[in-house]
């Protein structure tokens, strides 16, 4: 086993010193996945790369909530963890820009070319969650590339997949969300990528 399998190890055993052995060993892939994820953000958006590395890993070796299988299972965390705080950020943002009792968004009535990066990420987030609920591995996929900055050839890696199989999840789950955030109030479609 290599140093990082070995150190995730002892942080889910809840050893202190390993999570301070790990972060130098993952910062910089995690900061990766956060710049590659922040690239697509908009010019004045406040949240740096920097910030969303930290408050992820905050979020990942907080106690009681830190057990990793391996190298894999960790950056998979990483980037639900980077998706949650941008999904936070971004509902916190729009309550307070709409007020109170902020609107659900109307994707009919709504051009996303219009819609701020916020209330995009939003959608995506609302989608995924349906998405995730039918086929949990088509959503970690749209996880590891939305949120987490993957490449193909890097999900395949890290979901022990061929780069084929990503391709063809990857192409199904952008056809569900877009479905699911056409129709918001209908009842969505079954269906598989599995199915032939």
């Amino acid at each position: 086993m290599n140093d990082i399998t070995l150190l995730l190890e002892s942080v889910s055993r809840g050893q202190q010193t390993a999570s301070n052995e790990l972060l130098p060993l993952v910062y910089d892939e995690l900061r990766h996945l956060a710049a590659a994820r922040m690239a697509r953000e908009s010019a004045g958006h406040t949240l740096q790369p920097t910030a969303l590395v930290h408050e992820a890993w905050i979020r990942l070796v907080k106690p009681g909530d830190r057990h990793w299988n391996n190298r894999a299972h960790f950056f998979r965390a990483a980037a639900q963890a980077m998706r949650r705080i941008l999904v936070d950020r971004a509902r916190l943002k729009s309550s307070i820009k709409r007020g109170a009792n902020p609107e659900r968004l109307d994707f009919e009535a709504l051009s996303l070319a219009e819609t701020t990066p916020d209330d995009r990420v939003m959608l995506v987030d609302d989608a995924l969650s349906q998405l995730e609920q039918q086929d949990p591995d088509s959503g970690r996929i749209v996880t590891l590339k939305f949120f987490g900055g993957f490449t193909n050839r890097e999900i395949a890696e890290n979901l022990g997949v061929t780069e084929r199989t990503v391709e063809r999840q990857w192409a199904y789950a952008r056809a569900c969300l877009l479905e699911f955030m056409r129709t918001s109030d209908q009842p969505k479609p079954v269906f598989s990528p599995h199915q032939k």
